[in-house]
């Protein structure tokens, strides 16, 4: 039955839908800014690196895949590790991979290769899979069960936020100086100073996630206190694959999670080209991430109509809306960018004259509003759904 659990199942303790979840929530939410923080920077990060290491196009999506293919990886591995160790462990675990995995991609430096960008990059992707299995299911626990929707919507509008943040510093850092105005001369000095730029910033987010795993540390006991209890004999994560929501819930957030990136990914290569908006790249690195700032105002506004219209019905209209506007770009992206009169002032400054290659732009970016609250939605009607511990259906 929906909302229910199986037996033996993670639940909720006794105490933890009443007072005192405030400061658990707060920090488990700041946890959500973060990772997509991280994860974000990668979509600047693909247009930088090919530049400095003269990529193909395969080999540039190579940034992406190495990241997210730790999802695939590790996700079994985090949901097991999180069924033996619990939540706040978990978390700690998690954020001290984040920091790892920047460390190695600020070694890249030292190493000058561009594979020890990639092992950066899968490993701190690693951390963030068992952040991602661990603060999920721990948001939607903590509070009563009909509001489960509205809370991990309402967290991921962070995650949004933190996209978006990221998208904007990674513009303004990992795609800086001359090395990507049009027709530059590409010499060693550009692109070891381009690296040099990258290098630091992964530096600067280890220190400072450093610091916040220290602070999650000093608080463990307050996250443990309002965890969902852990099932007494930690079944393997396998045992979701018994669960055909589970399998179902995983085949939607395969689908979604691919389309997503896909999008994402490609959107700077996308905006800059001269049919669409023929704008700079580090322009088009500020203009991206509109997308995710989209999704936010979509999370925060879906937090409150989920309240009132029912999970299947609003994930079914976004997906609908999602469709439309794909087959917008599809249709109206080879267009010739004919001329429709004045300007509009892009982040970074930058007056771009309207085109119609505006259309597929824009219904590009507006894909943000409609991704918005599909993660969350999925993921709590897989959790209501799943006959497997939390634990394991997260995994």
């Amino acid at each position: 039955m929906t909302g229910m659990m199986a037996p033996g199942a993670d639940m909720p303790k006794p105490g933890a839908k009443s007072g005192g979840t405030a400061p658990a929530l707060v920090l488990i939410t700041a946890l959500f800014f973060i990772w997509a923080f991280v994860t974000n920077l990668i979509d600047p990060l693909v247009k930088s690196m090919k530049v400095i290491y003269t990529l193909s196009d395969f080999e540039t999506q190579l940034n992406q895949f190495a990241f997210f293919i730790a999802y695939g990886v590790m996700s079994i591995p985090a949901a097991a590790y999180l069924a033996r160790k619990g939540y706040a462990h978990s978390i700690i675990l998690g954020l001290l991979g984040v920091v790892g995995g920047c460390l190695i991609a600020w070694s890249t430096g030292l190493s000058h290769s561009f594979v020890t960008v990639l092992a950066g990059l899968f490993v701190a992707a690693s951390g963030i899979a068992l952040l991602q299995v661990a603060a999920n299911p721990l948001i939607a626990a903590m509070g009563e069960a009909r509001n489960t929707h509205f809370r991990l919507n309402l967290s991921q509008a962070f995650n949004s936020m933190g996209a978006y943040a990221g998208g904007i510093f990674g513009a303004a850092f990992l795609l800086k100086g001359d090395l990507f105005k049009k027709d530059a001369v590409l010499t060693p000095a550009l692109k070891a100073g381009g690296l040099s730029f990258v290098t630091h910033v992964y530096l600067e987010i280890a220190a400072a996630l450093a610091l916040f795993a220290l602070a999650v540390f000093l608080v463990r006991r307050t996250i443990a206190a309002h965890a969902p209890v852990m099932a007494a004999h930690a079944e393997s994560p396998l045992s979701a694959l018994r669960s055909k929501w589970a399998k179902l819930g995983a085949l939607g957030i395969f689908l979604y999670v691919g389309a997503e990136v896909c999008v994402i990914s490609g959107m700077i290569f996308f905006l800059e080209q001269k049919q669409i908006l023929d704008i700079p790249t580090q322009v088009a690195g500020f203009v991206g991430p509109i997308f995710m700032l989209f999704a936010m105002f979509g999370r925060f506004g879906g937090s409150l109509l989920l309240r009132r219209f029912k999970a299947t019905t609003m994930l079914a209209l976004v997906a609908a809306g999602a469709c439309v506007l794909c087959l917008i770009v599809i249709v109206t992206h080879g267009m010739a960018p004919t001329a429709l009169g004045g300007s509009i002032t892009l982040p970074g400054g930058y007056r771009a004259p309207l085109t119609l290659g505006f259309i597929p732009g824009v219904a590009a970016i507006l894909l943000g509003l409609m991704n918005s609250i599909m993660f969350p939605t999925i993921f709590t009607i897989t959790l209501e759904r799943s006959s497997a511990p939390a634990s394991a259906t997260s995994g």
